[in-house]
């Protein structure tokens, strides 16, 4: 693990290369620490393509964490259904020589202050039951689980799990 002092975190938004650098934390690391197949790879890949594809100033966001010009980890806001089911939080994820240092709480603030300031009524994400560290960050932020699913995705037996953080009351 690398010291890390929180002002040497710069965060950025999508740089050339950055989409094959988030796939590739993503793929590494669930393959080696959740035994996840190609299909989680080619998934991940296929989805933030569309999303960066796609992406509108404003309505989504991403973050990408560097500590001296080194890529540390990313998270998005994809708001293209908020309207209906919330902006949705995705791809947060933390290079493990950088594990606790508290970038994964900066890029969660980050992401929900964007939210806040985009007017959305809620932000939601899907994870899955084992990510401790991640759920811990997202509970401190006012997330709670809402829905559990048990299926077999990406070459396990997994529990997804919901999460949701009310921003607005429902307007009557």
């Amino acid at each position: 693990m690398v010291a890390v002092k929180s002002e040497n975190v710069e965060l950025k938004g999508h740089y050339p290369g950055v989409v094959g650098k988030i796939i590739q934390l993503h793929a590494v690391y669930y393959h080696a620490n959740w035994g996840f197949d190609v299909s989680f790879e080619t998934q991940e890949g296929k989805e933030l393509s569309e999303f960066i594809r796609d992406f509108k100033e404003g309505r989504d966001g991403l973050w990408v964490a560097q500590i001296h010009e080194t890529f540390a980890g990313s998270i998005a806001i994809d708001g293209r259904r908020a309207e209906k089911e919330g902006a949705r939080l995705r791809w947060l994820i933390v290079e493990p020589r950088f594990h606790g240092h508290g970038i994964g709480t900066l890029l969660v603030k980050e992401a929900v202050q964007f939210c806040k300031k985009s007017g959305y009524r809620q932000v939601y994400l899907w994870t899955f039951e084992g990510l401790q560290a991640a759920r811990y960050i997202y509970e401190q932020e006012g997330f709670r689980l809402t829905r559990e699913r048990r299926h077999n995705q990406w070459g396990q037996d997994i529990n997804e799990q919901m999460f949701q953080l009310r921003l607005k009351a429902e307007q009557i």
